[in-house]
């Protein structure tokens, strides 16, 4: 099950929204989505959890590009709303790499050296898997710090990270309204 909700920060506090992400189909869209959400520009982070499963953490400080954390890539990159937050730049390769080296493959699709049978299904299987993708925390890990979780912090958050992460920023109440 997923949650995601953004959390926007005002003169008076923290204010939260839930927020529907089905027509979300890129980190683009999605920083609009909060950025619609902040008056004047302020901080909005955007909350995604799947349960017991992997969170991320986006944040749109104005026009700034986005910030992003998020806990274990491999169990995002299986989601939806994980591979709008799994950008080729946060996962440190060029766009449109999915990890395969296409000029170790002869023509007929299989790797040099190896025989034209059953492994060269293998190989072709394996292309475009996310075998780049790694096990583990991607991403700003410092994204928060300014507002009172450290980079440790995060890093060691599971369970109900997104309720810890409102609890240090103060805005446990509002973000349960939301729930």
């Amino acid at each position: 099950m997923y949650f995601a909700a953004l959390l926007a920060r005002t003169e008076d506090g923290w204010e939260a929204s839930d927020t529907e992400l089905d027509d979300v189909e890129t980190l683009s869209d999605l920083a609009d989505l909060a950025r619609e959400a902040a008056p004047d520009e302020d901080t909005v982070l955007v909350l995604i959890e799947q349960e017991d499963g992997w969170f991320g953490v986006v944040r749109v400080d104005g026009e700034e590009d986005p910030r992003i954390y998020v806990s274990d890539a491999a169990a995002a990159a299986r989601s939806s709303y994980g591979e709008i937050l799994l950008t080729d730049e946060l996962l440190g390769r060029e766009p449109g790499d999915d990890g395969t080296d296409l000029d170790a493959l002869d023509l007929d699709g299989t790797e040099d050296g190896e025989p034209d049978d059953d492994g060269a299904d293998e190989v072709v299987a394996g292309a475009g898997s996310g075998e780049s993708v790694p096990h583990g925390p991607v991403g700003d890990a410092r994204v928060l710090d300014d507002l009172g979780v450290s980079e440790k912090e995060l890093r060691s958050l599971s369970g109900d990270a997104l309720g810890e992460i409102a609890e240090v920023l103060g805005a446990s109440e509002v973000l349960e309204t939301v729930r």
